[in-house]
């Protein structure tokens, strides 16, 4: 398959699950992702191939209720790109209905490359995609981030990923699923970032997820303090070392900004295809 092709296939796919994406089970991989990097008002912020908005808008949302308000703070809006025009169309009337129109900068693009000039971002996040983008996306991203910026992407562990249909086609064939949080920081060490850090985390479904933190080669900035919020989930915080940690939503269904640890989650599992 050309890479065109599988452009225009991955579009059309993602088109047509936009009006009933699981964005729940999304919301919660990219919260606790949002988590576990702590974006920083001050940081030019991208969401590559983000569906929904969900790293976006639990970002936005974040970076609002630490700060003047939506898209306020010197880092500017975060920028949310996707192939699928559908998703960005769900994405922005999510952010309307979130009260965060002004925060997320939506554009219907590739993800690879990210339209963004050379070192022109600070933190470039992308969960639950990077398996469809393969390895090009990780050499973009350091491309596109400064000396000293920061990454942070998620992945489906190896043994309990079974994507369906069109979506197990369109898995990049370059990029290697990982088994363990090990390999996670050794994949991301290959493709030329420094410092990495990775934790599992499971649902109630058992299925693992892998969310990776690392940084660009060069000056390193100050490690950001966790954004603090408004709201949390009831739970304890796990250790920065644990490896290991289990997640849930809030009760609303919303993606507010980074949230602590929780016990198992219990939300209703939906149809997930892949992403």
């Amino acid at each position: 398959m050309t890479e065109a092709r599988k452009r225009q296939r991955m579009a059309e796919a993602f088109d047509d699950l936009s009006g009933s994406y699981d964005d729940p089970h999304h919301d919660r991989i990219a919260r606790a992702l949002v988590a576990f990097v702590a974006p920083t008002a001050a940081e030019s912020v991208a969401d590559a191939a983000c569906g929904t908005g969900a790293a976006a808008l639990a970002t936005a949302a974040a970076l609002a209720s630490a700060g003047p308000g939506p898209g306020g703070g010197p880092g500017g809006p975060v920028l949310a790109v996707d192939l699928s025009p559908g998703m960005v169309a769900a994405g922005r009337a999510r952010a309307a209905r979130l009260g965060l129109a002004g925060a997320v900068d939506w554009r219907v693009a590739p993800a690879v490359p990210l339209p963004v000039p050379d070192g022109s971002l600070d933190l470039v996040l992308c969960a639950s995609s990077l398996h469809f983008l393969g390895a090009a996306a990780l050499a973009d991203w350091l491309r596109a981030l400064r000396p000293g910026g920061r990454v942070g992407f998620t992945l489906p562990l190896v043994g309990g990923f079974h994507p369906r249909g069109v979506f197990a086609e369109l898995l990049a064939a370059d990029l290697a699923l990982p088994a363990d949080a090990d390999q996670a920081r050794t994949l991301a060490l290959d493709a030329g970032f420094t410092d990495p850090a990775a934790r599992v985390v499971t649902a109630a479904d058992a299925r693992a997820v892998v969310l990776v933190r690392a940084r660009t080669p060069g000056q390193p900035a100050e490690e950001p303090d966790p954004v603090p919020t408004r709201r949390s989930v009831a739970g304890g915080t796990a250790a920065e070392g644990e490896p290991h940690a289990t997640f849930s939503a809030g009760a609303d269904g919303r993606p507010p900004g980074p949230v602590p640890w929780t016990g198992v989650e219990r939300a209703r599992d939906a149809r997930r295809p892949g992403r």
